[in-house]
């Protein structure tokens, strides 16, 4: 699902069970796209990170997932 803005008032509106994600252009690295990416599990907490590709961001979010499931 991809929006144009995925916080309110600086937090995140992303629901449980679900990914919000966007893409932004940062000047200061020469024009280059990045996805932030937002994900909330089924238990309410919020994963969120920056990378280049939506591939990248979905793969930190399952690294994050399984260390989860070990704890």
């Amino acid at each position: 699902m991809k929006t144009n803005s995925i916080n309110k008032n600086g937090c995140s509106v992303c629901e449980q069970g679900k990914e919000n994600y966007t893409t932004f252009i940062a000047g200061a690295f020469r024009g280059t796209e990045y996805y932030q990416y937002d994900y909330r599990h089924t238990d309410g907490e919020l994963f969120s990170t920056v990378a280049k590709s939506l591939e990248q961001c979905r793969k930190e979010r399952d690294e994050w997932l399984l260390k989860k499931k070990k704890l």
